[in-house]
């Protein structure tokens, strides 16, 4: 029996040929305002998190090691202003901004899109000096691999244990660094493979210091990729689609068809959503619906006797950590987190710490939780909606239903929800007048001369220089 491909329809290039060749094509003249609003999106939102991720341990140990291993110093280390090379500058700053899990999601075609996309693509981009408008045309490109690639093997590879954000993303690196580096097409089709050859991550890892790993180490091989796709390396070029490729050994479930569906006419960047909860964002519609019960109804903790989640199916694999031992674990439980916000504690990166899991009153709250399949439906495994009941002791029930899988109409809005989740991450790293100088400069981005400048500004030594 020979090992099964995965066609593209009849009479078409191959798939890898045709995402490559679309993603390569793409303008930033030929970008909807909204597109490039939203990837401006993106970007600020990334700066903020990874700002934020800076201090955590795992960020520290990797810094540590990039700047004992040496190296040509080429790119910035946002938060410190340290000098590495691009490489480390991608694993180091991938691994910072995914360290609170406070990251954008794309639900159904990846995982945290731009957190392996922007970090390599950055370093790249201060190296050479590249404009603004280069960037972001090449942030679209890997953004928009990246998901068209999730579209290929969506669900099952995600249902298998695979931690989209790291296989995935490796594509979307790789696309995003090709386009920046002008890669010709052959060029193009080998850096896919080479990404292919090295996609990795584990769903295992959640709740560990390997997720936020994950991030960075995709954003790192995808540079890695498209690098040596520049200076001849060769792979094979139907990394997508050829028999015991990416798709045929990474899912049961794949979808060309979906994969290719508005290909140059539709955007996966417009579905990015964004956190403004500091956990995984399967716990956000649990977040969102205690929340409401508890403000609509001035809930009193003491006076809940139960609470039941009704959720996606896929999120009891995901985050449903039911006795989280740490603040990471305690990003992935749902449990947890309806305490939290029952309780009234905030969601923000502060109220997760290791003390927090273990208190005993939010303790004692999260074991009234409990949290059950949404089975009464055909609807996805990830996704449409969380139902949330609070059952009072009295006996009177109160009940909201929540989904979040809708991207923002209001984009001005989103903006400026936005500019407030980045200020609260970046004034304390790098000061009031940092933040407004690093926004700034996001908010004139197609402007930038070059990208070079950018990344200093996220830095405390950028800080002090303009003071």
């Amino acid at each position: 029996m020979q090992p099964a491909t995965v066609a593209a329809p009849s009479g078409s290039e191959p798939i890898t040929s045709l995402l490559a060749g679309a993603m390569s094509a793409i303008r930033f003249e030929d970008l909807p305002g909204e597109i490039v609003l939203v990837a401006r999106q993106c970007l600020l939102d990334w700066l903020g998190v990874t700002l934020g991720g800076f201090t955590e341990p795992l960020t520290r140990i990797l810094r540590d090691e990039v700047l004992t291993e040496g190296g040509h110093p080429r790119a910035t280390l946002i938060g410190s202003g340290e000098r590495v090379s691009v490489a480390q500058a991608a694993l180091v700053n991938g691994a910072a901004s995914h360290a609170l899990d406070f990251d954008d999601v794309h639900l159904g075609m990846s995982g945290h899109p731009s957190v392996p996309v922007i970090p390599g693509l950055l370093a790249l981009a201060e190296e050479r000096g590249a404009h603004g408008r280069e960037f972001i045309a090449a942030f679209v490109a890997g953004f928009e691999m990246e998901c068209r690639v999730g579209a290929l093997v969506m669900p099952g590879h995600y249902q298998a244990g695979w931690h989209a954000t790291g296989t995935l993303g490796t594509f979307g690196s790789a696309a995003a660094c090709a386009h920046l580096m002008r890669l010709d097409a052959d060029q193009w089709r080998n850096a896919l493979g080479i990404a292919g050859a090295q996609a990795a991550g584990l769903k295992s890892m959640f709740g560990t210091m390997c997720k936020p790993f994950h991030a960075g180490k995709a954003a790192a091989n995808g540079l890695l990729a498209a690098s040596l796709a520049a200076r001849g390396f060769t792979s094979n070029p139907d990394v997508l689609e050829t028999a015991q490729g990416f798709a045929a050994t990474q899912t049961t479930t794949p979808s060309p068809a979906r994969a290719l569906r508005g290909l140059g006419e539709e955007y996966a960047i417009r579905g990015a959503l964004f956190k403004y909860h500091a956990a995984c964002y399967g716990t956000h519609e649990t977040i969102e619906g205690v929340l409401r019960l508890r403000e609509e109804h001035a809930l009193d903790p003491a006076d809940v006797e139960a609470v039941e989640l009704l959720v996606p199916p896929g999120h009891l694999a995901m985050c449903n950590i039911q006795e989280p031992a740490t603040a990471l674990e305690g990003k992935f439980s749902l449990r947890f987190t309806a305490a939290l916000a029952l309780a009234g504690r905030g969601t923000s990166e502060a109220a997760f710490s290791d003390e927090a899991v273990h208190d005993p009153g939010l303790t004692a709250l999260r074991d009234r939780v409990r949290v059950r399949p949404r089975t009464e439906d055909s609807g996805p495994a990830i996704g449409g909606g969380t139902d949330v009941t609070v059952r009072l002791r009295g006996g009177q029930e109160l009940r909201k239903r929540v989904n979040l899988d809708v991207p923002a109409n209001d984009l001005d809005q989103q903006w400026r929800r936005l500019v407030v989740k980045f200020r609260a991450l970046a004034e304390p790293a790098i000061g009031p007048e940092g933040a407004a100088a690093l926004l700034a400069a996001v908010e004139d981005l197609e402007n930038a001369p070059s990208m070079a400048a950018l990344p200093r500004l996220a830095t405390t030594s950028g800080a002090r220089s303009r003071t």
